[in-house]
């Protein structure tokens, strides 16, 4: 964190998964909450990350790929060649979003949205 984000502004936000919920995982961010800020984020909600937007189209991208990626290697570079393919403008459709996925969560209290 102190290495991308030397300002100091940089948080650390999870969706609580199961797995990112462990006690491994959880005492981790105990141990470690003064080297970063962690953004609470509601239980089980991944449908507010929009990280996962962005995943899912790489994703899609690489899958149409051919020849598709065979190693890891091919995989990266397919990943960071599409990625940069992508226009700046590709994330502010989820991210103006926001105010309404939050409100869809509020009204759900917490539950599964439309999103």
């Amino acid at each position: 964190m102190s290495i991308v984000h030397s300002d100091g502004l940089g948080q650390f936000q999870q969706d609580n998964a199961t797995p990112h919920a462990s006690r491994v995982a959880t005492k981790w961010l105990q141990e470690h909450s003064s080297d970063f800020r962690h953004f609470h984020w509601p239980p089980k909600s991944p449908e507010m990350n929009i990280i996962e937007d962005m995943r899912d189209a790489l994703l899609h991208a690489v899958e149409k790929r051919s020849p598709p990626p065979h190693t890891p290697m091919d995989l990266l570079t397919a990943l960071q060649d599409l990625r940069c393919e992508f226009p700046p403008e590709y994330l502010q459709t989820p991210v103006e979003s926001m105010p309404r996925r939050f409100a869809s969560l509020l009204l759900a209290r917490g539950g599964p949205t439309r999103y």
